[in-house]
């Protein structure tokens, strides 16, 4: 099983790279796991829609070639960076590449909230026309990772808190059942 990431934090010590790599690493078992280059996507221009540039076609056959597709988002200003709806954006025009596609929302944040209003948004977009993604269901399937600081260990790179690990875990197992479904 291939799976692509979509990381909407450039911070190389990102927090949600953090956790990108954690999933990568402890489920390298059961799929293989590429991240998508959307920091070097030019803004979006419907002018190049037709004749996208070579990042954009990048982009879209990553997503064809997935089985399915993990979203982490920091929240900024209560939304998503501008970085990942720029991606998203590219990938609902013409060729609307991830029509169907299975995806999961992830999110760590510094506070309390766990990136819960940016996600809601994301959901919300993810629904739109040329993007009508198979997303998830939400019912206790939200990675929501909050006070990062406390659970990450920076030396390291991972997800380190024990509780937090095992949730991720389970949600993780359940989104793989989720795309050996959808793909049937």
């Amino acid at each position: 099983m291939k799976m692509l990431a979509m990381v909407g934090s450039l911070r190389k010590e990102s927090y949600n790279l953090q956790l990108a790599l954690t999933v990568k690493e402890r489920f390298q078992d059961q799929f293989s796991m590429e991240f998508a280059d959307i920091q070097s996507l030019p803004h979006y221009n419907q002018d190049w829609e037709m004749d996208p540039p070579e990042p954009v076609i990048a982009l879209r056959k990553q997503i064809v070639d997935a089985d399915g597709i993990i979203i982490f988002t920091p929240e900024f200003n209560w939304s998503i960076p501008g970085v990942l709806k720029n991606a998203l954006d590219w990938v609902s025009r013409v060729e609307k590449v991830m029509i169907g596609k299975p995806v999961l929302t992830a999110g760590v944040s510094m506070g309390p909230m766990g990136t819960i209003r940016g996600q809601l948004q994301m959901r919300q977009m993810l629904q739109s026309p040329g993007l009508q993604v198979n997303l998830m269901p939400p019912a206790g399937n939200e990675i929501l990772v909050t006070h990062a600081a406390q659970k990450f260990d920076p030396a390291k790179m991972r997800l380190t808190d024990e509780a937090t690990l095992q949730f991720v875990d389970g949600v993780i197992a359940k989104f793989i059942e989720f795309v050996k479904q959808s793909s049937k």
